[in-house]
């Protein structure tokens, strides 16, 4: 075996060992929804490249949340990919979307958005530290927790509906993306 698959074989090991079961993204660009995800970009910057981020782009967009995401930060998004969009209720996206429902949109976008800089090992530790769940303020005023499942991580809202984290530490300028695969409801 040479060298360079023994580094492999024993970096993944060393992973497993951590209990970073959970997709990690690790350092430099990270592909998600079939684009590459700059560190150097910001969060409305690169989450407009991704496929499986559409419906949550338009969101923020028509939230007028864009300017904010794109400002210094840092901020840990928990970033529903479109399939969790379209398992909410018939026409729940569309009424999200209207103009007069512009606050409410608000209130459910900036509930997946915790202030700081929350990477997988900073999320592992707190759970850790509290033996099993963390719970954090999020921007909109209420609480998300995060927890262990097996090896990865997820999230429940404050109904008890939980989300998958399927990709950990989407590094961003002005934060860090934790992609789930539902949306959470405040």
């Amino acid at each position: 075996m040479n060298a360079m698959k023994t580094k492999i074989i024993v970096a993944g090991l060393c992973v497993a060992a951590l209990g970073l079961g959970t997709a990690h993204a690790g350092h430099g660009p990270t592909n998600v929804g079939g684009a590459s995800m700059l560190p150097e970009r910001n969060i409305v910057e690169n989450a407009v490249n991704s496929d499986d981020h559409e419906t949550l782009v338009a969101a923020v967009k028509a939230a007028g949340l864009a300017e904010v995401l794109q400002g210094e930060g840092p901020f840990t998004v928990f970033a529903p990919v479109d399939a969790a969009f379209a398992e909410l209720p018939d026409g729940t996206v569309e009424m999200l979307l209207n103009p007069e429902n512009q606050a409410r949109l608000q209130e459910l976008l900036t509930y997946h958005v915790v202030p700081g800089n929350m990477n997988r090992e900073a999320l592992h530790d707190a759970v850790t530290e509290r033996d099993g769940a963390a719970s954090f303020q999020t921007v909109q005023g209420e609480r998300l927790t995060v927890m262990r499942n097996g090896n990865n991580l997820s999230v429940m809202d404050a109904n008890g509906n939980s989300a998958n984290v399927t990709l950990v530490d989407v590094a961003q300028s002005n934060g860090v993306i934790h992609v789930i695969d539902s949306v959470l409801m405040p």
